[in-house]
């Protein structure tokens, strides 16, 4: 049978269309992401770049910025002690909370993903601390971990020690530890959809093989769990890196003498002490401890996608 020959301005003109629409398709999604892409660009990446030129000046607001080089992180590195203080406290948070957070949000997703009663009314208990306002929750705990409070009354009522959370040096650290480990509904949540991931035919093979409950979390849950442990080991190990609210409002309480950070400054963290030195208008001086803050988080990141492939399982990768 003869081919219909196809007139070359009918082909040209389906080619124009499909080009038109293919045009329409392009322009419809980047009009949807246009709201995005402006608060992008004039919220973040543009305060970003402000701010990277702001380090390298001297700018307090009420007069133009004026260029001074690496003044700013020479002054950090080798004349400021409270830069060096504050690394510590935050470095010794990062690694004291990080793992706490993890241990104790797996051992509530194991618990939770078992067949107990009523682990839907336990599951919403421990996540709705989450949902509780940021300051609400620190005065709570203020007045709990109070030396009059609730916490060291029902110690003392067991004729257990006491102590002196967020008034001695040696207690608030572990005291924001303690807060902190309040809101583990989160990656308690995301472990627990993990574990929901894992196919039950591996335990079921284990078993089979005479594989006991230890043997079994140690060589199937562990490592199919461990794109989701990274996950939260990251972005938990960042967080810490930025503790700021909790830090900020307890150290400036009653409880602490209404001052940045206690006489020992136990509590002045990286971004308590960088906010101290926005509200003293030093604004070119706190944006080299910013982009500073952002190199060791960058750095720690990683290192830690680097480690990642030595221990981290990927199915079917």
């Amino acid at each position: 049978m003869a081919e219909i020959a196809v007139p070359k301005r009918l082909t040209t003109t389906k080619r124009f269309l499909n080009l038109n629409q293919r045009r329409r398709e392009s322009l419809t999604g980047i009009l949807f992401a246009a709201p995005w892409m402006f608060g992008f660009l004039a919220l973040t990446l543009g305060p970003m770049i402000f701010s990277l030129y702001a380090s390298f000046t001297k700018y307090d607001i009420s007069s133009p910025p004026t260029w001074i080089g690496l003044d700013n992180y020479r002054f950090i590195f080798q004349h400021d002690p409270d830069f060096l203080t504050s690394l510590k406290n935050t470095i010794w948070y990062v690694v004291f909370k990080t793992p706490v957070i993890i241990i104790l949000s797996l051992l509530l997703a194991i618990l939770l993903n078992q067949k107990i009663p009523g682990r839907k009314y336990f599951r919403t208990v421990f996540y709705m601390p989450t949902v509780v306002t940021g300051v609400a929750a620190v005065f709570l705990f203020v007045w709990i971990l109070s030396p009059l409070g609730l916490l060291n009354n029902v110690l003392g009522a067991l004729h257990l020690p006491t102590f002196d959370w967020f008034v001695n040096p040696k207690y608030s650290k572990p005291g924001l530890i303690i807060l902190g480990s309040c809101y583990v509904g989160s990656p308690m949540l995301i472990l627990l959809a993990g574990l929901n991931g894992i196919p039950q035919h591996l335990y079921e093979a284990a078993k089979i093989d005479g594989a006991n409950a230890l043997r079994r979390f140690w060589s199937i849950t562990i490592p199919m769990l461990s794109p989701t442990l990274f996950f939260i080991i990251l972005t938990n190990i960042i967080g810490a890196f930025q503790v700021f609210n909790s830090a900020y409002i307890i150290s400036t309480s009653a409880q602490s003498g209404g001052q940045i950070g206690d006489p020992e400054k136990s509590l002045l963290f990286y971004e308590v002490y960088l906010y101290s030195n926005f509200k003293q208008d030093l604004i070119g001086y706190a944006s080299a401890l910013a982009w500073i803050l952002f190199v060791v988080i960058l750095a720690v990141t990683v290192v830690q996608l680097y480690l990642s492939k030595k221990w981290v399982y990927y199915e079917g990768g």
